[in-house]
């Protein structure tokens, strides 16, 4: 195994801070190099991924991880959105959610999503699907840089 991971910026989208926190933590803790950022909804989500507004100046980020039940615009809206813009298309999203619906699992893939992972409720789940997760897409996948041309 690649044990050596490339600096990545990476959004964090989630209304709950704790988990947002431990998120990012476990990346860190894992050899995730870079930066991760964090906004609480789909609206800023957009936002930032189009460095608009209070974004404007952040990098694109390379890999979205986004919950689905959250205020304002919810994550089931943003890879319809994400996905339609030729700019932004490239971004792997993974929806890590509580969410077990086979109707939510489904639609997201259906509006783009890369994946989709459970929320653990007990911490030790938690940071094991992280970890996962964090190793596949860091050491396994490749990621799309800032430095690659968008597709024509």
């Amino acid at each position: 195994m690649n044990n050596i991971m490339q600096s990545f910026d990476v959004l964090l989208v989630d209304d709950n801070p704790a988990d947002t926190d431990l998120t990012a933590e476990v990346l860190a803790r894992h050899g995730c190099r870079g930066n991760i950022h964090a906004v609480r909804d789909g609206v800023e989500a957009i936002a930032f991924l189009r460095a608009q507004g209070k974004y404007s100046g952040e990098n694109t980020p390379q890999l979205v991880i986004l919950d689905l039940n959250m205020p304002r615009k919810d994550g089931r809206a943003v890879p319809a959105e994400v996905k339609r813009d030729p700019q932004l298309r490239k971004i792997p999203i993974i929806v890590f959610t509580t969410s077990q619906s086979p109707r939510d699992i489904i639609r997201s893939y259906e509006l783009g999503a890369n994946c989709y992972v459970n929320k653990p409720g007990n911490l030790p789940e938690f940071v094991s699907a992280v970890t996962e997760f964090g190793n596949f897409w860091f050491r396994r996948a490749h990621l799309p840089h800032r430095s690659h041309e968008p597709y024509q």
